[in-house]
């Protein structure tokens, strides 16, 4: 993707945005998005930012947990009342990390289940709120993509299939090869003993 082309994605979410809150700005404050669900449980996310609009124009193409929220239940809408809210005020830079704190625990306190990871602010007080697992990446596939291979091919050794060397007793080389074979079978079930 080019430039330009990540330049009108951009645009595009600030209008998305703009058009739940028409006074949202690019200047540093905190934002504040809810929304309330089928159930009427009520959710929240507190962010911070030097620049408001363009930092939640970037939730809507980021992987992060808020993001993902806000690409499955959509912007707040007649057609989507469950969909989140947006809500901010303006403040210096010098303040964010205060106000961000002092909102996630007000938020909090009003019942909202939040949908933060930690206790905000970019340094000093940040700790974590609740357990998350880390974005999983393209190592984190090859990883699950040889524990899978493992778990089959020890399935059709298991129930079909003999394993042995050419020569008996074999060499050291094809001993080796045998550990490591075994060892490619037993690769998955170390994984679900962690």
């Amino acid at each position: 993707m080019n430039y330009r082309q990540i330049k009108a994605i951009e645009m595009k979410n600030k209008k998305r945005f703009l058009e739940l809150n028409q006074d949202l700005n690019d200047k540093p404050g905190i934002y504040i998005l809810t929304r309330q669900d089928e159930d009427g449980f009520r959710f929240a996310y507190i962010g911070q930012a030097k620049h408001i609009l363009t930092r939640l124009a970037s939730h809507l193409r980021g992987y992060q947990h808020i993001d993902l929220s806000l690409k499955k239940h959509g912007l707040y809408h007649f057609a989507n009342p469950h969909g989140w809210k947006v809500d901010f005020f303006n403040c210096s830079e010098d303040k964010l990390d205060e106000y961000e704190q002092e909102y996630i625990l007000k938020y909090a306190n009003l019942g909202y289940q939040l949908r933060n990871k930690t206790t905000g602010s970019q340094g000093k007080g940040k700790k974590k709120l609740d357990e998350y697992k880390p974005s999983k990446g393209y190592r984190d596939g090859l990883v699950q993509g040889k524990k899978n291979a493992s778990r089959e091919v020890a399935h059709w050794f298991d129930k079909h299939l003999n394993v042995s060397t050419k020569k008996e007793p074999p060499t050291v080389n094809q001993q080796k090869a045998l550990d490591k074979f075994q060892d490619f079978l037993d690769f998955y079930q170390k994984g679900e003993e962690e």
